[in-house]
């Protein structure tokens, strides 16, 4: 499926009248289909061709020592999560999938209005750390932008989400789908899901697989051009604008028979507010013919919920 594409140069570096109509594009494409492809994104792609290597030099570790960074009661929100310990909504079959979270940094000189956990530190390869850390700065800044165009598409003003996201509670997740060792069980590495946060940044997965279901019930794939990232409408998203931005939903499936010896390692970036910003559904987008669907939840108490849906939280 060929999503829209835009191009983030025309936001940052255009005129008022481009920063108005690239507005006006990312927020029909997230009304239409809930995807779109982003060139000129703003994050380096010698960052992630580094970010992947180290990626796939780290899954490639023994099963011990991946485990070793595993930390039991963080409900995988830091650190390794073990083959088969997620699942979608809904669905008691576990993802084919293990995967490494990096959250939050607080820095030096940084006044964070929120405790987080310590990131888990990863001793080989030596630059994992480094790298991360680097990437998940260049996806914030850029996630930024993304929304602040999405607030002038709602009326809402430039600067909207700037407080709410300001050292928010954003992911940044390396994912590895092993290669299929015996005839699977179901064609689907992750089952049909919607993300939890704001927006999700895809940044170079190694192997096609992403697709979404469109409003006539097919399933159709979807790959970003070279040098292009895919990002989608969350559920917090969906729910702050009373549905009128599309959280669609998407899956991973398995690859042909002649490509299970492979691996798919993909990397996404999920972007979160802080928990106590309000995802109450903004009265310009209830009316009496789109009446309120959401009760009034926080951030915070949203993502706790859905933790313990697809089984990360006890």
């Amino acid at each position: 499926m060929n999503i829209p594409v835009v191009d983030l140069n025309s936001f940052l570096k255009g005129s008022t009248e481009e920063k108005v109509q690239f507005s006006s594009s990312l927020g029909q494409a997230f009304e239409e289909v809930g995807f779109v492809s982003v060139k000129n994104h703003g994050i380096p792609e010698d960052l992630i061709n580094r970010l992947y290597a180290t990626v796939k030099s780290f899954f490639s570790l023994s099963e011990a020592e991946k485990r070793s960074y595993e930390i039991v009661g963080l409900a995988g929100q830091r650190g390794y999560t073990s083959f088969g310990k997620e699942h979608a909504k809904g669905s008691d079959a576990p993802d084919l999938k293990e995967f490494f979270q990096y959250g939050q940094i607080i820095e030096e000189g940084m006044v964070s209005p929120e405790a987080y956990p310590d990131n888990v530190k990863v001793s080989v390869p030596d630059d994992f750390n480094t790298l991360f850390h680097q990437a998940y700065r260049a996806f914030e800044v850029s996630g930024a932008a993304l929304l602040s165009a999405i607030a002038i598409h709602l009326q809402l003003g430039e600067t909207y989400f700037d407080e709410h996201i300001y050292l928010g509670n954003s992911i940044l997740r390396a994912i590895h789908y092993p290669p299929i060792l015996h005839e699977p069980k179901s064609a689907i590495r992750a089952e049909q899901h919607e993300d939890i946060n704001l927006i999700t940044l895809l940044v170079g997965a190694s192997a096609d697989g992403l697709e979404i279901l469109s409003k006539e019930g097919e399933w159709l794939p979807v790959k970003a051009g070279p040098g292009e990232i895919v990002v989608n409408v969350g559920d917090m998203l969906q729910r702050l604008t009373n549905d009128r931005l599309k959280s669609t939903t998407h899956r991973v499936v398995n690859p042909p028979r002649e490509m299970w010896n492979s691996s798919r390692f993909s990397i996404p970036f999920f972007l979160h507010p802080r928990s106590n910003m309000s995802l109450a559904c903004l009265t310009s987008c209830i009316s009496q013919d789109h009446p309120k669907l959401y009760e009034d939840y926080t951030a915070g108490f949203y993502l706790d919920e859905r933790l313990r849906e697809i089984g990360l939280k006890k």
